[in-house]
Formats: C-alpha cells, structure tokens, sequence
C-alpha cells in the first residue's frame, strides 16, 4: 500500500508519561532513519533535553523535535515532557499535529495516567496509535495491558501485535494483520520466521477478534466474516488505515526503543495510516481560500543565542526570512533537530520551524500574511500549586519581573501576580516540580537569587457584637495643639458586605471637612485589627463628637476615628474568619470514595458529586474547602488516583474559624 504523503511535512507528537521512554524512541528512530549514526550513552541523550534542571532530574520538560525522512516521506516527530506537571506543553502541540503516537511501558498499574491524553487526543479529533515500549521488560499480559487501555479510550484500543515469547522472555511478535511472525534483532530489522506451533491457535482466535472490530466500520468486511471468507492481508490494511485516520480505532504496536525494535514497525504504519496533510487542514477549519501565507505557534522559546524563538507548523503557503506576518517581521527562519538550533532559507507548508525574534508574539498566536485568519487553540491549564518568591537582594524585584514574564511566556501554565491581600508575589502553576524547576531557570537563566514560601492564606476577622463608643485624641505641645473627639457606633454586618461609613452629625458637633478624615482614620484601623487581620463586615456611624477652632485638623480626627476603633473592636468579639474555595476534583470512578474521604481529612464538606461531562467512567466532586488545605492538595490527590487526578478551585465564602486552628493561626500572625 502507497504512502499518503503528498511532499509535506507529516508531523507527529510522541506523547506519554514520565519515563515511558519518549526520547529514547525519539532517538531510535534518529537511528533507523539515518538521521544520526548513534544514541546518547550511560544515561545521556543526543536528541533529548539537555537544560540542567532536566538533567539534574533525569526528566524532559521541554519540547524536542526531530526533523528526518522514511521511504521518501519527511517526518517532524516531536518529542512531548512526560511529566503530569508539563501537560500544557502537548497540549499547545497536539492541535497541529497529523497524528500522535502515546508511548506507554507494559505497565497496566500506569494506564490511568494516559487518560488526560487519550481525551485530548479524542476531542480534538487527532489520530493516534500506542506504542507499547520496553516491551523487553515487559511482566505482565500484552492482552491485560490492551483491556487496560479500553477503560481510557473512547474507541476500540486494536491490539496489532501478538508477543512470541521464550519463557518469560518476549522475542519477538506476529502481526496480526500480515499474519507473519518475526524476531527482534537488536540494532537491526526483526527477522521474519515461521509462526511457533505454541501460538498457532491464538494467533487464529486474535486475529478473528482484530477482524470482528474492523467489521463493526466496514460491510463488507462482516459479510465475508460471516460467510468464513477469507480475508487477504491487503484488506484488513487498508480497514486499518482507514479506520485509524477517521479515529474509529487505536492500533497498538509493540517495540523496545532502546533495542531499535519495533521502530520500523511503527514507521511503516505511519508511512501507510497517516492521514494526508489536507485531513489536518481540514480538521482545523481552513479550507477554500486560506491567506497566502497561514502558521501557528505551538511553543515560545528564548534561546541563548538566537533570542525568542517561536516554533510554527506553516499550514499554506511559504516562509522566508524578512517576511511580515501579523505586521511581524521574522528576523531568522530555523530547523530545530534535539536541542541543534539550524539556519534554514525557507519553509513551506507542513514544515515545523522556529521563527526569529517576533516579540509580541505569542504561544498559540495565529500568524498570516492578512492578519485576519481564526483557528483552535489549546486551552490553558488552571494552576494548582504555588510559591510565594523572596529576592535576596531588593534590587532584583525589577529584573524579577522580566525573567518570570518570559518564563510565563515560554510556560503558558505558569502564572505570577502579587496579591494584594498578602503583599506577596505568588508563581503558580502545575505542581511542585513544575514550579521547582521555574525557580531552578530565574537562578541559572537569569542570575536572580530567591527563596520561596508557602504562600499566607489571606485571613479576615470579623465581629458578632455591636457598641457605641466614644475616644478624644487630645495633645498639647506648645503652638497649636491636635483635638479631635468622636463618638461612634460599631456593629457587625452581613457576611459580604464589607465596610460601610456613615454618619448622623447635626449642629456642626464636627465640621464637614473632617468627616472624611474619621472614615480615613477608621479605614486605616481596619488593615489589621485586633486580631492581627484586615477587619471585614463591620459598619461604622459617626453619631457625635467636638472640634476645638484652633486645635483640630484633618489628622487630628483620623487618629481620633482610629482610636475609637482601637479602643472599641476588642470587646465587640472578635472572630477570625477564613477564605473558603468552590473545589471542583476531577476523578476516575473508582477513585470517588478516595476523594470523598480526602475532602473530610481537610476539613472539607462534600457538597456533592456527579459524572463528569463528556468523560467516560469519570467523577467530578465537588466541595468547599478551607484554602489553606488546598495548597498541597494536588500532590496527594495524583498519589492516590496514579496521577489522573486534578482539581479546579475558586474563592467562594470566608467562614468563621475557631479552636486550636484559630489559636494557631493567630499566634502564629503574632509572632511574624
């Protein structure tokens, strides 16, 4: 069967979780490709990411492309962080790509973190094919394996290989569409041999069950099944190509990247199943007429010696240095190969290439030669995890600001703001490696030195009694002197009301223009009250008071109305309260009870839960949690739902908090 590939670029995300081993395919197939000559050694990579904070944790965390060609088709695959914490960076990806491969190892207990890719993959309508690596590992069925991935896909999961196995050993697989059985060769193409008596009678009963999904999209396929036709290996290819570019199924391959085996298997399925170029087109929305030039950003770099780079897949037309696009003037056009930055003359469409120096442009930004072009963009993860930042030294605040401004650019899961409730700078985002390694590049990138914090959980107080209550500032130091006298009634107000000032003087007790300057002096009192919080809730009128003709003044009367309020808020019960978070956590079933009983542990209250729409055998439940039990939350909920877990928060109500929590809470202010 002929290859679908009309000349361009056929692109491809190899995407999966950490250590499944991406960029060791990546390279294997640098290696059957001929686009390299040898694989990274003893741990290192040749392709792979090569930054300090990811050699330091033996993880990627940043996108690696490779650019190669196989039996005269050219590929760019693209090499996604494994991470949970790096989703957003396949996410950016996957949009634009023709297909993805997830590369999972023969591990059943590590299925349910491909589930956030299978749904990705689902809802933007990209084809996909499993890879099931270190399969010379592996322990456990291949068929188990296979029934695993059916609870994350919404599709028919196709197993297409069979292992041949030597005691526990797998060395080998028979193909269930070819019916041919081969041998790995490490290093080498597998060897075709005869089909071991030992697995003759499964190999007939898989391959029946192959057939039977494929009939469930073909006709006449399940006719010749049900009239025991024999069906040519042809057939059942051209079924499976078909099938997998309208996203009916996803095959399944088996292979050992570090061996070389099994890479040419998959080459050749892509080479033979990848959907044409113009599918892609299509599936984003550009059909008659697009501009004469149309690309989008997939990822931001900033490079040590070629600047901001922005990587775009170009979709019509050509690229060239010094073309304007969105009134943006590329200053340098390159092929990424690993982590090798190359000068290139051009790009046409289907290329993946790295842009040079448009600076306001953005991650996901649609660039044409009109400017007017709209297509999908990938949504951005919502943060769930934070630090607080402290510079060493004050005079980095400012070159603080740039550096996590590009490293937000670079990371569109990163956010940073300063909270006007704490005064501190919050870096948020997916977890707490995602943002160890942010704090990890501001120190080595940038040569910023910082520590970081929990960041404080923004406290109120309030109070349950009313009083009236009457204070003088009165002084005398020679020459004018300061007199302000009020007298003021205090009470509590409805959760959610704020702070309200009035005032009931009559007969000029206090002239007009010092009315405002009691409201200053009592607004100033409330920033923290007796309790060591802002004061929340609290209404204040002024009912009387007395001004001295010469004494009084604007400051006179604002210590005046502070005072009162020192004086008075002590004895009106003060209580502390606490910001409370709407907690959406987003489960499969079967991990619903863990939830449940993990909300009741931070002292949660369950307001209910529900399946969540549009994923199949998944739960969302929802809850108020105290903020102050959120910020750790999603590390122990990845640790008890293998990483699937996630959860969306926002501030809801402040509520009332009392006992030993409050005690500590408040001794704790007190002691800052």
């Amino acid at each position: 069967m002929a290859s679908l590939s009309t000349g361009e670029t056929r692109v491809v995300a190899l995407i999966g979780p950490f250590h499944s081993g991406k960029t060791t395919l990546l390279e294997s197939i640098a290696v059957v490709t001929g686009a390299t000559h040898r694989k990274g050694q003893n741990g290192t990579r040749l392709l792979g990411d090569q930054s300090p904070e990811s050699k330091a944790r033996e993880m990627g965390i940043d996108l690696n492309a490779l650019t190669t060609e196989f039996l005269g088709d050219k590929y760019c695959f693209i090499d996604c962080p494994g991470s949970v914490e790096f989703l957003q960076e396949s996410l950016n990806v996957l949009p634009l790509v023709d297909a993805a491969i997830i590369v999972t190892e023969a591990d059943d207990a590590k299925i349910m973190a491909l589930a956030p890719l299978f749904k990705a993959l689902e809802d933007a309508g990209i084809p996909r094919f499993v890879m099931v690596n270190k399969i010379d590992r592996a322990n456990g069925s291949i068929s188990a394996l296979a029934q695993g991935l059916e609870r994350v896909s919404n599709v028919p999961v196709i197993l297409r290989h069979i292992p041949i196995r030597d005691g526990e050993e797998i060395k080998g697989y028979v193909d269930l569409a070819s019916g041919q059985a081969r041998v790995y060769k490490p290093g080498e193409a597998s060897e075709i041999i005869d089909t071991p008596d030992s697995i003759s009678d499964r190999l007939e009963l898989d391959r029946f069950a192959m057939l039977e999904q494929l009939a469930d999209f073909d006709d006449a396929l399940l006719e010749k099944l049900l009239e025991d036709m024999e069906v040519e290996a042809e057939e059942v290819y051209a079924d499976l190509a078909s099938d997998v570019q309208e996203g009916f199924i996803v095959p399944v391959f088996l292979g050992a990247a570090v061996h070389d085996e099994g890479t040419r298997r998959l080459l050749k399925a892509l080479r033979h199943e990848l959907p044409p170029f113009q599918a892609t087109l299509e599936r984003l929305g550009i059909h008659e007429n697009p501009p004469d030039i149309l690309a989008q950003v997939m990822k931001t770099m900033h490079t040590q010696h070629a600047g901001k780079l922005s990587l775009v897949r170009v979709l019509h037309g050509q690229i060239t240095d010094g073309d304007e696009l969105n009134g943006h003037k590329i200053s340098g056009l390159f092929t990424l190969n690993g982590q090798d930055v190359l000068k290139s003359k051009d790009a046409k469409a289907g290329d993946v290439v790295g842009l040079g120096r448009l600076d306001r442009v953005n991650t996901g930004e649609i660039l044409s030669s009109d400017g007017n072009a709209i297509l999908p963009i990938a949504d951005v993860l919502g943060p769930v995890y934070a630090h607080a930042l402290h510079v060493d030294n004050r005079n980095d605040e400012v070159k603080l600001s740039g550096a996590l401004s590009k490293l937000c650019e670079e990371d569109l899961s990163l956010t940073a703001h300063h909270d006007k409730d704490t005064q501190e700078l919050v870096l948020m985002g997916q977890g707490e490696v995602h943002l160890n390694i942010a704090i990890d590049r501001l120190k080595s990138r940038f040569g910023i030195q910082l520590s970081t914090s929990v960041p404080k959980v923004p406290y109120k107080e309030t109070i349950r009694k009313s009083t009236t209550h009457h204070a003088r500032h009165k002084k005398q130091s020679g020459g004018h002197g300061q007199f302000g006298d009020v007298v003021m009634e205090i009470r509590p107000l409805s959760p959610g009301e704020g702070f309200l000032f009035t005032e009931t003087i009559h007969g000029g007790s206090i002239p007009k223009q010092y009315i405002p300057s009691v409201e200053s002096g009592v607004r100033d009192y409330l920033q923290s009250g007796p309790l060591g919080f802002p004061v929340v809730d609290v209404g204040v009128t002024l009912l009387d008071g007395k001004y001295h003709a010469v004494d009084s003044s604007d400051m006179a009367f604002q210590i005046a109305g502070r005072t009162a309020m020192s004086e008075a808020l002590p004895g009106c019960s003060p209580v502390l309260l606490e910001p409370i978070h709407h907690v959406k956590i987003h489960v499969p079933s079967e991990f619903t009870a863990k939830v449940n009983s993990l909300v009741s542990t931070r002292r949660g209250h369950i307001l209910g839960f529900d399946t969540r729409p549009g994923w199949t055998g998944w739960d969302t439940v929802e809850a108020h949690i105290p903020e102050a039990e959120t910020r750790d939350l999603i590390i122990e909920l990845r640790s008890i739902t293998s990483g699937a877990g996630t959860f969306e928060a926002h501030y809801d109500h402040l509520a009332e908090i009392s006992g030993r929590i409050a005690d500590q809470v408040i001794s704790q202010r007190a002691g800052a």
